[in-house]
């Protein structure tokens, strides 16, 4: 297997910097657990099925193109349930319905959709892992002085049992929740009431999510320090592509450390 090597972030490490940070929220999905290789194992258990004139040798490039098109979600089905605008089960049909009719399938029934759903959601709690590098980093910024807290666009009950698959429970506590306000990020509200549940100032709190719109920008302009957690592999967004926006750029949560003089 090909190791991928990190690309250098943006700007220079005093330009960076994260001084007078006493505080750091963080994203979950793809920024404490490698949500991608779940949604690899998930994907494959429940879509790939479906498609079965598409299996054997071309499986693996198969499931490779499934997991681009359901991380683009170019429909913004996700984040039409972040805004409010639709039920998580609304958004996960489409777009389970949209990988399938793209590839000469068919939308699903009703019925259809929740069996397919139950071997999905079956096979993605399987595969939930923390990154390597997140227990001995959240360790050492808790041994800092670092308050930490977790803010996700997903709901409570499966953010707190994905934590706790990932053994991730006692080290982060999960202070909000798209249910908080009933929307999610890039709300500044969301922000907001992370940092306040930490008993710290805006401006004392960063904030580091795998987007540079959605979370680190969001961040900014909700008035903390934006991180955007561009991880080795990660080619959903280009290094320094909003740069002009503020925020900073790690490759993992040790980048982090250094960023806040926590190394």
């Amino acid at each position: 297997m090909t190791t991928v090597q990190p690309e250098p972030p943006c700007g220079d490490r005093a330009g960076r910097s994260l001084v007078g940070v006493h505080g750091v929220l963080l994203d979950i999905d793809h920024t404490l657990v490698d949500t991608e290789a779940a949604f690899v194992a998930a994907l494959g258990a429940s879509i790939v099925p479906l498609l079965d004139d598409r299996g054997g040798s071309e499986s693996g490039a198969l499931l490779e193109d499934l997991l681009a098109q359901w991380s683009a979600d170019r429909g913004g089905w996700y984040r039409a349930y972040t805004c409010g605008e639709m039920t998580h089960a609304q958004q996960r049909h489409r777009r389970f319905d949209e990988l399938l009719v793209d590839r000469g399938g068919r939308a699903l029934t009703t019925a259809e959709y929740d069996r397919a759903n139950t071997v999905f959601e079956r096979a993605f709690a399987a595969a939930w892992r923390a990154f390597p590098e997140v227990p001995d980093a959240l360790a050492r910024l808790r041994s800092a002085g670092i308050r930490l807290g977790a803010v996700t666009n997903a709901g409570r009950a499966l953010q707190e049992t994905k934590l706790a698959a990932a053994g991730l429970a006692d080290a982060v506590p999960l202070l909000v929740t798209v249910e908080t306000f009933g929307v999610g990020k890039p709300d500044p509200r969301v922000f907001r009431e992370g940092a306040r549940l930490l008993g710290l100032a805006p401006e004392e709190v960063a904030y580091v999510g795998d987007e540079p719109d959605i979370d680190a920008d969001g961040a900014v302009a909700a008035g903390l320090r934006g991180v955007h957690l561009r991880r080795a592999g990660d080619r959903r967004f280009a290094p320094c592509d909003q740069a002009r926006s503020g925020h900073a750029e790690a490759v993992d949560l040790l980048d982090l450390l250094e960023l806040l003089g926590a190394a």
